[in-house]
């Protein structure tokens, strides 16, 4: 490493620009996705309400996966990057229509579906709920009427999203999560109050929060001239090619959700509280997925897309080794710092002894270092799949998505009963399946790339790889210290809690920068490696 760079060559112009302002707008997003589940916290806790509200809340974010940011996405950016590579303009906004019309048309359809036959959808990912729990159920079930319809405003939303980012546009889809921590923390404080059961009002915001997401990049879009006038053709040369993509994507990119519900639906037949236990933990160990790994995984799509139409493989290859190095450069010191200080992280966060009570944060810390161990992976995923997806290549992340399915589904069963048989904390046994599944995939995944020689490694990873260690291990002696230190933090005040956790965080970060330094890395490498 020391002070020559590693590569000598653009793997794209702008990319460490680029995820640099979409990884501030999603920290934004991320830091009042915090603010939110800590109002959530205080409005409803974890009782057998907030249990249904997750549930009904999830459905929908499950399905935005496939037709927003997840399948749908994967398969349409390449398409429209090869149009913008080859075509015209009318060409590339005579897809963007038909594609809008296709995906509103199949989207209507499905809401009035689940929207009439919600007690059925529900019991179908809360079975548990349908036989042991009916109060929660039938919450859950008119819920879910409400939120449903979310996902076509969200998946819209998507659309518009992808559009800006193949432009380049990119902070405009990352601030617009913004939207919706903002709605979901106005409905909680301002509108809960007046509902007889509050939890209802967060279920109107989430559907609030997809209208004003949707409207917000309008305008955006009119800026380019490249807004939506939906036509339905499915006969349409670029449609069929999307939805050829999308039908294995809508597997392969989904792997992790499915996983998530499959642990919703186990852990519907646990004790109550144990899916608000996996939703605090899970959102948590999503952070720096949500900031770092989705911001990479954003940037890169679209120019991996278009270096593959361009059949640049060598800058292809240079793309894919700057974003697995920035990966690991945050994966590895945050799951450290996650499995270390998982309990003091959860006690400033949502506890104040009210509806959250201690036997909740206990819980919760053991779901989060189990979610902890999986980081890596999970935000390896993040990078490693579009390699694929910007080649077309959706059979291949497919094939190891069932692999790593079905191990997780065994997986869940082999830890999950023991563990609430014998010590009853079954909810972690599900969180170390989907953690083991993940680096399944992840492994699996990265193997495919280096076999077809799609990823070489380029000169200095070895010394890349030391340093981390080096920097990640220095930085764990000095977490431990503060947690063997400090103790008690259940009997802190708030600002207590938080002036320590600054500090903690704070000092470890700059334990970890300082650490990076002596081992040769330096910020020129990282942006010379981006920009060429």
């Amino acid at each position: 490493m020391n002070a020559k760079p590693v590569s000598e060559a653009k793997p794209a112009p702008g990319l460490l620009r680029s995820s640099g302002v979409v990884g501030a707008m999603t920290m934004l997003s991320r830091v009042l996705g915090l603010a939110r589940d800590i109002v959530f916290a205080r409005v409803i806790g974890a009782d057998a309400l907030a249990d249904a509200f997750f549930v009904a809340f999830k459905i929908p974010n499950f399905f935005r996966r496939l037709f927003a940011e997840g399948a749908f996405s994967q398969a349409f950016v390449p398409v429209l990057g090869e149009y913008r590579e080859k075509g015209s303009p009318a060409a590339v906004k005579a897809l963007i229509d038909s594609v809008a019309g296709v995906l509103g048309s199949v989207l209507i359809t499905l809401t009035l579906i689940v929207v009439l036959a919600s007690p059925l959808v529900t019991g179908l990912f809360a079975f548990g709920f349908w036989l042991d729990y009916p109060d929660k159920f039938a919450a859950a079930s008119s819920m879910l009427r409400i939120t449903f319809p979310y996902l076509l405003l969200i998946s819209l939303t998507g659309l518009a999203g992808a559009v800006l980012n193949s432009y380049d546009r990119f902070a405009v889809p990352a601030f617009t999560p913004v939207l919706l921590n903002v709605t979901l923390i106005a409905a909680a404080l301002l509108v809960a109050p007046w509902f007889d059961t509050p939890v209802f009002a967060l279920a109107w915001g989430v559907l609030v929060a997809g209208v004003v997401q949707l409207l917000f990049q309008l305008p955006f879009l009119a800026r380019i001239h490249m807004v939506p006038s939906p036509r339905v053709d499915w006969r349409d040369d670029g449609v069929r090619r999307i939805l050829k993509l999308m039908a294995p994507a809508i597997f392969g990119v989904s792997v992790s959700q499915i996983n998530l519900l499959l642990d919703t639906m186990i852990a519907s037949f646990l004790p109550t509280g144990s899916i608000s236990w996996l939703y605090y933990s899970d959102r948590l160990s999503e952070l720096p997925l949500g900031v770092f790994g989705v911001a990479i995984a954003t940037v890169i799509l679209p120019s991996l897309s278009r270096q593959h139409a361009a059949a640049a493989p060598d800058v292809f290859n240079r793309t894919l080794n700057w974003a697995l190095r920035m990966i690991l450069l945050i994966a590895v010191p945050a799951s450290v710092a996650l499995i270390i200080l998982a309990e003091p992280i959860l006690l400033s966060l949502f506890y104040y002894g009210e509806v959250i009570t201690a036997r909740d944060m206990a819980m919760a810390t053991l779901s989060l270092r189990a979610y902890a161990l999986g980081l890596i992976a999970f935000m390896l995923i993040k990078v490693l799949a579009p390699g694929y997806y910007a080649r077309q290549d959706m059979k291949t992340p497919v094939r190891i998505g069932v692999i790593a399915l079905v191990t997780n589904m065994g997986l869940n069963i082999a830890f999950a009963v023991p563990l609430h048989i014998y010590w009853g904390i079954g909810h972690v046994g599900l969180a170390l399946a989907t953690s083991l599944a993940a680096m399944l995939n992840a492994g699996l995944l990265f193997s495919g790339l280096y076999k077809r020689n799609v990823f070489t490694p380029e000169v200095g990873w070895r010394r890349f790889a030391l340093t981390l260690v080096f920097a990640s291990g220095v930085m764990a002696l000095l977490l431990f210290g503060y947690d063997y230190y400090l103790n008690d933090w259940s009997l802190w005040a708030w600002w207590q809690r938080g002036m320590w956790l600054a500090i903690i965080c704070g000092s470890g970060a700059m334990v970890y920068a300082i650490c990076l330094f002596l081992g040769g890395l330096r910020y020129a490498h990282i942006r010379h490696q981006a920009n060429g």
